[in-house]
């Protein structure tokens, strides 16, 4: 007489080694939603930045920032106390990379925006053929002379350019030798003019960007540049040597708005604001 089996559902399953059980209810603890928010809301009281870990903040040069990438491409996707436990201590060496002066925001920067007048009017009829090598005869004129003298191009934006410098000085005269070289050319009857605005702050540094008010102030004083003009906040007047502007040739004079032109929006009422021309 052949033994009768159980049940399929009624079966035994292997037992499951205590190891294995252990490590299970360690994976629950670490994934589960209320430990994860906790360990969240205590990054907030951490100095530096508590979004450490998203990709604006680990772009970019930096100890700190190249074992935050390391470490995210070893752990999962899913939300971790030990995940976020890991960013936490890496989120405090930044903070204090910062505050002795290889982070962001703690040094003065002179940030540049650039964009050449009546281009998007001129590119509707030129084409695309002409204006994508208008774009790269620009592009071989204005970045060297800003990367010669240390500038760091942020970003390219059609037309035009954002560019980081360590001193007023360097970003004076990469300007004026940026123009000398655009004025040189030349495509299908349009002859580029740059118009360009400089400020000098404290921005704040995520990743290989600059964000903060002092990067919006320097975009307005490019929108105060007209129609090729270099437009310049106190700040960054103040910081140059005594001879950079004669050594350049430049003079700098008061800028003044139209008669019936608004004041500035987004720059303050305090800041000077000036107009370098050659002399």
């Amino acid at each position: 007489m052949e033994p009768e089996h159980a049940p399929e559902d009624e079966r035994e399953e292997p037992p499951t080694s205590v190891p294995s059980r252990v490590l299970a209810r360690l994976g629950d603890l670490d994934r589960n939603p209320r430990f994860v928010g906790g360990v969240r809301r205590m990054r907030r009281a951490l100095p530096g930045d508590p979004g450490f870990g998203d990709p604006l903040s680990t772009a970019g040069p930096g100890s700190a920032r190249a074992v935050a990438r390391i470490a995210d491409r070893l752990t999962s996707d899913r939300a971790g106390v030990s995940k976020e436990a890991s960013l936490g201590a890496l989120q405090v060496w930044q903070a204090a990379l910062e505050r002795i002066g290889r982070g962001r925001g703690t040094a003065e920067v002179t940030i540049v925006f650039t964009d050449l007048v009546a281009f998007s009017t001129w590119s509707l009829d030129a084409g695309d053929a002409s204006t994508l090598q208008l774009l790269r005869d620009v592009a071989r004129a204005v970045e060297p002379p800003m990367q010669q003298r240390g500038g760091q191009i942020v970003k390219r934006m059609g037309d035009g350019l954002m560019a980081a410098f360590v001193s007023p000085d360097r970003a004076v005269d990469a300007v004026f030798d940026a123009r000398d070289r655009l004025s040189r050319i030349e495509c299908d009857g349009y002859r580029p003019h740059m118009r360009v605005g400089m400020h000098t702050g404290l921005p704040r540094r995520v990743g290989d960007d600059w964000l903060g008010v002092d990067v919006t102030i320097a975009a307005r004083m490019m929108g105060l540049a007209g129609s090729g003009d270099v437009v310049a906040s106190s700040a960054t007047l103040d910081g140059l040597d005594a001879d950079t502007l004669a050594n350049l040739s430049v003079r700098a004079r008061p800028w003044r708005r139209g008669l019936f032109a608004s004041v500035p929006r987004g720059v303050p009422s305090d800041l000077g604001i000036w107009r370098l021309t050659r002399s």
